[in-house]
């Protein structure tokens, strides 16, 4: 699978041991930055993760900042994107199962190395498969639509 990975300056580190740990997990991964702990703005980093998994450039993504919740709340403004924040591995597992999220998010301040990785597996071991979910699913999907042709 392809992953696209973004974080901000407070998850560089963070983001960089993910990155190995994704790839030792056999996915491709496309480093969507930022690349030190130079200061930089999350929304650019999760608005360009979102629209490329939007766009079927990547099949899914995985988000860092401090708390996880400001990349969370830009990539879900991307349209037809829904990103989970996740900090334990039943809700990385359920992000995917129960909702089709195409994005997890993490904090860095949140969680550790190991943690972090741990929720990273478990979200990307499962694949949505509908059922009881699919639609739930599809109601968000149809009243995204509808508020986008309101605008």
């Amino acid at each position: 699978m392809k992953i696209a990975l973004g974080s901000d300056h407070h998850a560089f580190d963070l983001k960089e041991e993910v990155k190995t740990y994704i790839y030792n997990l056999g996915h491709d991964v496309e480093d969507y930055g930022c690349y030190s702990c130079d200061a930089v703005d999350y929304p650019d980093v999760a608005f360009e993760v979102a629209q490329d998994i939007s766009n079927g450039k990547a099949e899914r993504g995985v988000l860092i900042c401090g708390t996880g919740i400001g990349v969370a709340i830009a990539a879900g403004k991307v349209p037809g994107i829904r990103a989970a924040l996740c900090h334990d591995t039943y809700s990385a597992e359920r992000a995917q199962l129960s909702n089709n999220a195409q994005i997890l998010t993490m904090g860095a301040k949140i969680i550790g190395v190991e943690v972090a990785k741990k929720i990273v597996e478990s979200y990307l071991n499962v694949t949505f498969d509908g059922g009881n979910s699919e639609r739930k699913i599809q109601k968000i999907i149809d009243r995204e639509k509808e508020y986008g042709a309101k605008r």
